[in-house]
């Protein structure tokens, strides 16, 4: 019997410590838009077509950026990647394959396709630092419409948008060689 009232007065200690415990903060924060490194690098060459993100207010440009944005997609966000980098996501309903060929040529570099399942290729633009830096330096293309999928769902505002792929740019940090 003491042994009962023992167990459940240890339940219900663990169960107080449980809810008393802070949650944990998530980890990269979004943001608004804070200054991308100021290295200057030459913008690329894009193709005509549609207008480049960076003509929506608010979003970087590829000579703050030093990369390439793909021309008609859509500035997402910026996250705080720690150690002073961000990265930026595009999104754009152009197909995977398509961007891929777009980087390829632009960047004059193969990528790696770095899953098959959802479809994601990686194409690095500097060397990676671990002691001063939280992501590679790059440009990762995601296919969001992988198995049925509607595509990636961005909601600012009122506004719900899907993009069938979206790209991140993770530029070379300020001070980095490539």
């Amino acid at each position: 019997m003491a042994r009962a009232g023992l167990v459940a007065a240890m339940g219900a200690i663990a169960a107080t410590l449980a809810v008393a415990q802070p949650v944990p903060k998530p980890f990269p924060k979004p943001s608004q838009p804070q200054q991308p490194p100021s290295q200057p690098q030459p913008a690329q060459p894009q193709p005509s077509g549609s207008p480049a993100a960076a003509q929506q207010p608010g979003a970087p440009t590829e000579a703050m950026l030093g990369l390439p944005i793909y021309p008609g997609a859509d500035f997402l966000a910026s996250f705080d990647a720690g150690m002073g980098q961000r990265y930026y996501l595009f999104g754009t309903n152009t197909g995977f394959t398509e961007i891929v060929g777009y980087y390829k040529t632009v960047l004059k570099k193969g990528g790696d396709l770095i899953f098959d399942a959802p479809a994601t290729h990686l194409f690095e633009v500097g060397r990676f630092r671990e002691e001063t830096m939280a992501f590679p330096p790059g440009v990762t293309v995601k296919d969001h419409t992988w198995n049925g999928s509607e595509g990636y769902l961005h909601v600012k505002g009122a506004k719900a948008t899907r993009y069938r792929t979206v790209i991140q740019l993770v530029p070379v940090p300020a001070g980095s060689a490539r």
